[in-house]
């Protein structure tokens, strides 16, 4: 059995996770992201399956959307469906849903997309930048892909914007 619990102080094992799913560029500091838990914008969910850690989830609620920022499963759990099954719990909770994947220029980052595409989410054409979280990085090139909204030039930018606006404080 798979269960999603609210977590507001996460424990070592999805910091261990998080450092390891994530390269630098595409995650805050750990300090940045305790904060933001503290404030209650950030929010996350400790993944469990049969009673023992299996993941984390990082989703922002914004006005019209949730986006999801990281969605990360332990290797000794991945299989099985699991992916899918927590896709389809976030969405009876949070939906719609929005979330940034790397463009499609290796091989992980298109089964992410497949992923995703096998679940009904639609990638924006238009291009997405997420700022840097890191003094002296560049803007990292990712996709948008949302599920459950008019996919359109117009609602882009609606999700852009939200996402620019509650997320990295840019109005």
């Amino acid at each position: 059995m798979i269960t999603l619990q609210q977590v507001a102080i996460p424990g070592e094992a999805i910091k261990e996770l998080y450092e390891e799913a994530f390269p630098y560029e595409e995650r805050r500091d750990w300090p940045v992201v305790l904060s933001l838990l503290d404030s209650g914008k950030l929010k996350m969910l400790q993944l469990e399956k049969a009673g023992a850690f299996a993941g984390f989830v990082c989703y922002w609620p914004l006005p019209d959307y949730t986006f999801v920022e990281y969605l990360a499963i332990h290797a000794s759990a991945r299989g099985g469906g699991i992916g899918t099954h927590i896709m389809g719990e976030l969405e009876k909770r949070f939906a719609p849903l929005v979330l940034e994947v790397e463009p499609p220029l290796t091989e992980q980052a298109k089964r992410r997309i497949v992923f995703y595409e096998r679940l009904g989410y639609q990638a924006f054409d238009q291009p997405y930048y997420q700022p840097p979280y890191h003094e002296g990085l560049q803007p990292l090139e990712l996709r948008l892909m949302q599920k459950g909204s008019t996919h359109d030039g117009e609602t882009f930018l609606k999700i852009r914007n939200q996402i620019y606006r509650f997320v990295y404080n840019i109005s």
